[in-house]
Parts: structure tokens; C-alpha cells; sequence
């Protein structure tokens, strides 16, 4: 080292630097940063679980609404949620995927309030103009649900689920998979469960004659993996899931 006015220069310069560091803030900014980020997270942590939880407030209220517009639809509802999930489970759809699949099972027939009575309470079969109204139904499904923060890719679904899969489903003719997956699910569960059900003007279809219809329309009107996932559910839980719909045993065995 070179000794100037009796000191070791790089003693000197290690000395200073110590000195400058000591007394600088520079080191503690990124403590300060690190801690204001960390508050920042969990503010918008908590402002997601609030969100969250306003959306599935107004899902239970959309379904709500639904019981009392007609209580064959808000439960026809909840057992397609249900349904829905299982499947999604059987076809290895990932967990992200799942609340959005819920909703779309819970609320796919919201639209059916903007209907009118007449058309979607008529025993008779609909003309060719009420036929065209009651197939607006997604779309006003669509227009209210696209509205809530949060519920966007849950609204496309509930937008498709009558969609068929050979492309001559409505409103946007998509076809194979053009066609959301979690649409795809609500359209076979949809339709079994209607094919079962009991309405006040008609009986529901014994189990044999649904699971016929659904097989028949594999591939045209249905995704056959949807349909192949979901038939073993209705099988085991057979007994239930007529007693859910309102037709007894004796009409399936």
C-alpha cells in the first residue's frame, strides 16, 4: 500500500467507506419498501376475499330470485352446480377453473327472468316466435352477469350452454371446441335433468330413456367426453337424483 501523511491509504479508504455507510439512509429505503409492499399485498388480498364474497352474495341472491320466479329453476339450479363440479373433476379441469363453472351451473337460466310467463310457463308447445324469444335467454343471462366485477368468464359460459356441438346450437353456432368447456358441461346436465324432471304438464323421463337421448345426441348436439364423464354420476346416484327431480323409482326400473 502507499503511506501518505502517516496512514495506510486503503486503511484510510476502508475507515471512510465504513464511515459514509454508517451514516447514509441508502440501506434502510428497501427495508421500508419491503414493508409497505408486504401492506400493500395484504390490503389487496383482502380487498379479493371482499369481492369474492359480494359475488357469491349476489350469486346466492341471483339464485334466490330464481327460486321465486319459479322453484323448479332455483333448484334444478343448485343440483346442476353440483353436478357440474363433479364432472369438471372427472375431465381433470384445473381448480381455477371451477368457481367459474359453478356459477355458470347455478345461473345459466337467469336470462329465463326476462321471459315472459306466458312463453315460459306455456304447457303447449311454443310457436316459432316464442321458441325465438325463449332462445334469447343466454344472451340476457350474458348482458346482466358480464356486468359484476369478477364474473366475466362466468357469463361467456352461461352465454354458450346451448351451443351444440356439431355447430347448430345458438346464439353464436360454435362448435367442438370453440365451445367453453364449462359450457359444454352445463349443456348435458342441463339437458338430463330437464329430460327427468316432472313438470306440471309432463311427466319426467325414466332414467333408461334419458341416458338413450343423451348417447344418441353424443357428438352432435353434446362433447361425448362430457357425456361419458357425467352418466356414471347419474347412475350411482340414481335413487336421488330422481327424488330431487320429482320421479319416482317405479318409473325408472
Amino acid at each position: 500500500m502507499i503511506k501518505t501523511s502517516n496512514e495506510w491509504t486503503g486503511v484510510t479508504t476502508a475507515h471512510s467507506l465504513r464511515d459514509a455507510l454508517s451514516r447514509t439512509p441508502a440501506f434502510s429505503v428497501p427495508v421500508r419498501e419491503s414493508s409497505q409492499l408486504s401492506s400493500a399485498s395484504l390490503q389487496i388480498k383482502e380487498m379479493e376475499g371482499e369481492l369474492s364474497a359480494l359475488r357469491m352474495s349476489l350469486v346466492c341472491g341471483f339464485n334466490q330470485l330464481l327460486d321465486l320466479r319459479d322453484l323448479n329453476t332455483g333448484v334444478h339450479s343448485t343440483r346442476l352446480a353440483e353436478w357440474a363440479l363433479h364432472v369438471a373433476g372427472e375431465l381433470g379441469l384445473p381448480e381455477s377453473a371451477l368457481g367459474d363453472i359453478e356459477i355458470a351451473a347455478l345461473l345459466h337460466d337467469i336470462g329465463k327472468i326476462g321471459i315472459p310467463d306466458a312463453v315460459l310457463n306455456k304447457p303447449a308447445r311454443l310457436s316459432d316466435e316464442e321458441y325465438d324469444l325463449m332462445k334469447k335467454h343466454p344472451e340476457y343471462g350474458w348482458a346482466v352477469l358480464r356486468q359484476i366485477p369478477g364474473m366475466d368468464r362466468a357469463s361467456l359460459l352461461v352465454l354458450h350452454h346451448h351451443e351444440s356441438y356439431d355447430g347448430n346450437g345458438y346464439p353464436g353456432g360454435l362448435s367442438g371446441e370453440e365451445i367453453p368447456i364449462g359450457s359444454r358441461i352445463v349443456s348435458v346436465i342441463d339437458a338430463f335433468d330437464a329430460m327427468v324432471s316432472s313438470r306440471p304438464y309432463r311427466n319426467g323421463l325414466p332414467f333408461e330413456e334419458a341416458e338413450r337421448r343423451l348417447i344418441v345426441a353424443s357428438g352432435t348436439q353434446f362433447d361425448p367426453g362430457v357425456v361419458t364423464s357425467f352418466l356414471p354420476l347419474a347412475r350411482e346416484e340414481m335413487a336421488a337424483v330422481f327424488a330431487a327431480a320429482g320421479t319416482t323409482i317405479s318409473a325408472i326400473l
